[in-house]
């Protein structure tokens, strides 16, 4: 695995991290910088094939399993001490919704996404205080949401669900602080990421549209956020959410606002009087 494009070599080493949903997308470029950075990684997935696959390629182990309960919850955190001997970092990071407009979404729908998306995140961050970190005195929890914050259109039930899970953050990271355990969240924006493909075409083409940086995000730099929260001062954000969305969690529609673009579509720079002195 090549060294960390933007971390000193060893920030982790001696850790044992832990990934959900570490075989695809977000969660394996999170895997993969915290391989690089010297940590013993675990990923975890519902497909095997996908996990096996994912973790030949990283050089790091891998398990199948579900988060959804306190069963599988406790084998995922179980299969860590087992191979490591220690755990230092969860990374929620599984997660997932369907696009459907708000009055489309069924009640069985609504509570799979929740299970899934906070239920997962409670289920896993408690095995892990239980199991490993509160005997240890330390430990990190880095729980992966969503932006932005002002709703996403036509995932009305995740968006309801990531900001339970940031709720959760908070609450759980007052709550372990006296045990030395940090709980953070790390907000994602739009990223280029193969998960992108099953949304319908209008959305995937808007998607960078609607960002002031004017591009999706690169999953690299989500890589690099997720590994700072791990390391020794990302301990200093406990119970923060930390938003990584190309400023799109300060703006809605298209950018440049349709008033505000010039004829050439770009926002007009004012001419400035000279200062004299």
């Amino acid at each position: 695995m090549p060294a960390s494009e933007v971390f000193a070599a060893g920030l982790l080493d001696g850790q044992a991290a832990l990934v959900t949903g570490g075989g695809t997308g977000l969660g394996k470029a999170a895997a993969a910088e915290l391989v690089a950075c010297g940590a013993r990684v675990l990923i975890a997935g519902r497909r095997v094939e996908v996990v096996r696959d994912a973790a030949a390629e990283m050089g790091c182990s891998w398990v199948n399993g579900d988060v959804r309960s306190a069963e599988g919850a406790a084998t995922l955190v179980d299969t860590a001490l087992d191979r490591f001997g220690r755990l230092d970092v969860l990374v929620n990071n599984a997660g997932g919704q369907y696009f459907a407009p708000a009055e489309a979404i069924e009640a069985k729908g609504w509570r799979a996404v929740m299970q899934l998306n906070v239920g997962g995140i409670l289920e896993m961050s408690q095995a892990a205080f239980d199991r490993a970190f509160r005997a240890a005195g330390r430990g990190t929890i880095v729980n992966v949401t969503l932006s932005p914050h002002h709703g996403l259109t036509g995932m009305a039930h995740s968006s309801a669900a990531r900001a339970a899970a940031e709720g959760l953050t908070r609450e759980l990271a007052a709550r372990w602080a006296p045990h030395g355990v940090s709980v953070v969240a790390a907000a994602a924006g739009h990223f280029k990421t193969d998960a992108l493909q099953k949304y319908p075409d209008a959305i995937r083409e808007g998607a960078a549209r609607t960002v002031p940086l004017q591009r999706l995000g690169r999953p690299e730099e989500h890589a690099w956020l997720v590994a700072l929260l791990a390391s020794p001062r990302g301990r200093a954000l406990s119970g923060s959410t930390v938003t990584l969305d190309g400023a799109r969690d300060n703006w809605f529609g298209p950018w440049p606002p349709p008033n505000l673009g010039g004829e050439s579509g770009e926002v007009p720079i004012e001419e400035r009087r000279p200062v004299r002195h």
